[in-house]
């Protein structure tokens, strides 16, 4: 089992940032990769990010140069950095963990951009 608590989300004006954190605790040592996704209204969810275990990252292409993902194995947690964000970044972000046999999510947190 893995618990995942993700924080940071809110209110932000267009052209600003974010920093998303999801603390990863349990069978932390069984993950093979960490992602961030989001979802919006009306919308299926997608991927933003994801960063393996030996720290190679893959964005979706919207998102490249824009966000970055990266992690801190002591504090044993996950961060999205948002810049530059757009109303159409709008929506709830989820952390993700993979195992080999075992996905689990974060309950989300809630971005909006607006001015």
């Amino acid at each position: 089992q893995v618990q995942l608590v993700e924080s940071g989300g809110g209110l932000v004006q267009p052209g600003g940032s974010l920093r998303l954190s999801c603390v990863v605790s349990g069978n932390i040592f069984s993950i093979n990769y960490m992602g961030w996704y989001r979802q919006a209204p009306g919308k299926e969810r997608e991927l933003v990010a994801t960063i393996t275990s030996g720290g190679i990252t893959t964005y979706a292409d919207s998102m490249k140069g824009r966000f970055a993902i990266s992690r801190d194995y002591v504090k044993n947690t996950v961060y999205l950095q948002m810049n530059s964000l757009k109303p159409e970044d709008t929506a709830v972000y989820y952390c993700k963990a993979v195992l080999t046999q075992s996905r689990f999510w974060g309950q989300g947190t809630q971005v909006t951009v607006s001015s």
